[in-house]
């Protein structure tokens, strides 16, 4: 798909901000890794020419290699782009490379300004929670960045429902500005965050900005159920992550239903999936993290694709909400905590 005079980009608020983005947001997280300078520019200029105006990656994607191709590829109209960058996964081996102390999140701020080329961070995430660590500590030097100047807004990724209250609360305590938006994992597959993550952001006015809207490539139904994946994919590469959520025989099958009735609408599978999570109001943009230019692309066709009554029915038919494809499903990265085993002694 190239731009057209018939496209048209939709932007929406991040939640209570001022802030206007646009309802794809490019994802990096290939770049510098399976996609290479040369495609990845292509990429960019692809997304600004269709009125992309967000870009997301994180300082942990290739190791900072993903930050460093970023800032050489907007640095020509920086100014037009909303740069969202994360922090908190480990950089290194060596004690405080990672987390949330105020000594590590100073420092790799700088460092990721230095990598990004820029003087300033738009959207800084924290990148995941973490049970042990001292919210209040992170919270005050999220303040004192965003006095600093060297971030406008922050926000957190793959947070539970109660913690994004306890971070809100902490907030109005300490004066510090609450997060501006929150980045779960969220499509038809996955509807879990229905239950807490989403109905908290609403309450507290975060935006929510949701990677993976095709299940890492589960819901373009290229996975067909009962065979192996084709080698070079993400699954036939045997990524962790995606083994560890939606490599399910389940979701190949309920992928092949959609696929099936989204071509009877002239959509593609990702289309559709892609159009089903930006029909929740509560969505402000999606994430499209893509390997190629074609994979990109395609995301535009969502753009616009309203869903009737009958398919969102037709969705809660396949997946009910609030709820995994596979029934009893726990993904193992986010373990339940509500009962601790106790031992018995002797």
């Amino acid at each position: 798909m190239s731009a057209t005079s018939e496209f048209k980009m939709e932007y929406r608020r991040l939640g209570r901000s001022n802030l206007k983005v646009s309802a794809l947001c490019l994802g990096t997280m290939m770049f510098a890794d399976q996609t290479d300078e040369a495609e990845a520019g292509r990429i960019v200029a692809s997304a600004r020419d269709h009125g992309v105006n967000f870009i997301d990656t994180a300082d942990v994607y290739s190791k900072g290699g993903s930050e460093q191709m970023v800032g050489r590829l907007i640095e020509a109209d920086r100014q037009e782009w909303i740069l969202a960058t994360k922090l908190g996964n480990a950089m290194g081996s060596a004690p405080n490379r990672g987390h949330y102390s105020r000594v590590w999140m100073l420092r790799e701020v700088e460092d990721s300004l230095r990598r990004l080329a820029t003087d300033y961070i738009d959207i800084l995430y924290l990148h995941r929670d973490f049970a042990d660590e001292n919210l209040e500590e992170a919270v005050r030097a999220m303040g004192d960045l965003v006095r600093d100047g060297k971030i406008r807004y922050w926000a957190v990724s793959n947070f539970r429902g109660w913690r994004i209250a306890e971070i809100a609360r902490l907030c109005d305590q300490l004066g510090v500005p609450r997060p501006a938006a929150c980045q779960p994992y969220y499509n038809l597959l996955n509807r879990m965050p229905e239950v807490e993550i989403l109905p908290a952001c609403e309450y507290y006015g975060l935006g929510v900005v949701p990677y993976s809207p095709v299940a890492r490539g589960v819901l373009t139904g290229k996975y067909l159920p009962g065979q192996p994946p084709e080698a070079g994919t993400r699954a036939g590469r045997a990524d962790r992550r995606m083994m560890q959520t939606e490599f399910r025989e389940e979701s190949l099958v309920i992928a092949q239903q959609l696929k099936a009735h989204a071509e009877g609408r002239g959509l593609t599978a990702g289309q559709f999936a892609t159009a089903w999570v930006l029909a929740n109001p509560l969505i402000s943009s999606v994430i499209a993290g893509p390997r190629t230019l074609a994979q990109f692309e395609d995301y535009f066709g969502a753009i616009g694709a309203a869903l009737s009554p009958e398919e969102e029915a037709m969705v809660d038919a396949l997946v009910a909400p609030g709820h995994p494809s596979t029934p009893g499903y726990t993904d193992p990265s986010y373990p339940f905590t509500g009962r601790p085993v106790k031992v018995a002694a002797g």
